[in-house]
């Protein structure tokens, strides 16, 4: 037996301002804290064998993270999420606990495109909005600042094809804008590439920090869905 189980929880309120690695560190304390011994890697630097399927940018809000690992022994899924649950801050709600197939590498491996909802407060009215997210989409080349993980620096990239679907609705004083964009290790797009450059072209000016994102859905290869 693989012992191997993911659990899908949400990410909401100040905690979504918590790192990647930062929550990692708290969900390995809540296993040592709750006596549910994890299965460590081999070599000189051994850690415990547990990941993200992918991490989530910091002030992101979610739906649908997920966290793989294995475990020594054998659990029940009830088990896992009734022990943890008392170990968990406010924000994070875990949702589900499910075992991995052992034909599954991984979860963050097997990653493929991600949904998010993107809130920008702006005077556009729903036309302007349509019309402009059309005028966007209708072009072959969109071009947003990336920065480059070997350099640091900001380079122009193209993120056209990354862009697996968008569209924008008018929601009170906000544009709502869903987006389905490549996520995984083979492409990625960042949900900040779309708003630096939808921004620019449809000439909003709302300030980076008066807009929220949260993810909704991760989706898989081989039509996975958890």
């Amino acid at each position: 037996m693989n012992n191997r189980y993911a659990i899908k929880f949400s990410k909401d309120g100040y905690v979504k301002y918590t790192s990647h690695l930062d929550l990692l560190r708290m969900f390995k304390r809540a296993f040592k804290k709750t006596g549910l011994a994890l299965k460590y890697s081999q070599g000189f630097n051994p850690h415990p064998k547990m990941g993200f399927a992918q991490p989530l940018s910091l002030g992101y809000s979610s739906r649908c993270e997920l966290i793989e690992f294995e475990t020594q022994m054998p659990h029940t899924t009830g088990e896992l999420l009734e022990k943890l649950r008392s170990e968990m801050p406010e924000g994070i709600k875990l949702l589900s606990c499910f075992e991995l197939d052992e034909s599954i590498k991984s979860l963050a491996a097997d990653a493929d495109a991600a949904e998010y909802k993107i809130w920008i407060p702006t005077e556009l009215n729903e036309k302007e909005l349509k019309d402009a997210m059309e005028k966007y989409l209708s072009s072959d080349k969109i071009t947003a600042m990336k920065r480059m993980k070997k350099t640091k620096k900001l380079e122009p990239v193209n993120i056209r094809n990354m862009i697996r679907h968008l569209e924008v609705s008018k929601v009170g004083e906000f544009a709502m804008i869903k987006a389905l964009l490549d996520c995984g290790s083979k492409s990625n797009c960042s949900p900040e590439l779309v708003i630096s450059s939808f921004c620019e072209f449809s000439g909003i000016e709302t300030p980076r920090y008066d807009m929220e994102v949260e993810r909704i859905s991760i989706f898989f290869v081989n039509k996975l869905q958890y």
